[in-house]
């Protein structure tokens, strides 16, 4: 699986995957009928992208398809409107990291254990916090 930062990036690691498992095929006569899409939400915060290309629409792979046929080509092509393609990701297929490469629909919560200690550290105003 490879993220990159960028949305542009992705597509073109895309292209070039996809040309790559089609030997003997150029870019201009490439004929693409799916286009799929993942957004990851790493741990730090950073927002990485994965995009796919496919030849048959029965094909699957890592991400969700979210365009196919002509849509799909276009954007192969480069012909396409970056802030249309992130308006049409739905936010709720967004995987988001919870262990090092350990992704999930849900963003991770705080642990009970984590919130118990950082209660104890709190100033309560207690005796003990009140001493000189």
């Amino acid at each position: 699986m490879s993220l990159f930062s960028t949305l542009e990036e992705a597509i073109d690691a895309a292209r070039e995957e996809f040309l790559a498992n089609l030997p003997g095929t150029d870019q201009e006569e490439a004929d693409v009928s799916q286009f799929a899409l993942q957004k990851y939400v790493m741990q730090d915060g950073d927002v990485m992208w994965q995009a796919e290309f496919f030849a048959d629409e029965d094909e699957q792979g890592e991400c969700l398809t979210i365009l196919t046929d002509e849509a799909a080509q276009a954007v192969f092509d480069g012909d396409y409107d970056e802030v249309e393609l992130r308006q049409a990701w739905q936010t709720e297929n967004t995987l988001h990291e919870w262990d090092d490469g350990e992704f999930q629909l849900e963003p991770p919560r705080e642990l009970e254990e984590g919130e118990a200690a950082a209660a104890e550290w709190e100033d309560d105003n207690s005796p003990s916090d009140n001493l000189n």
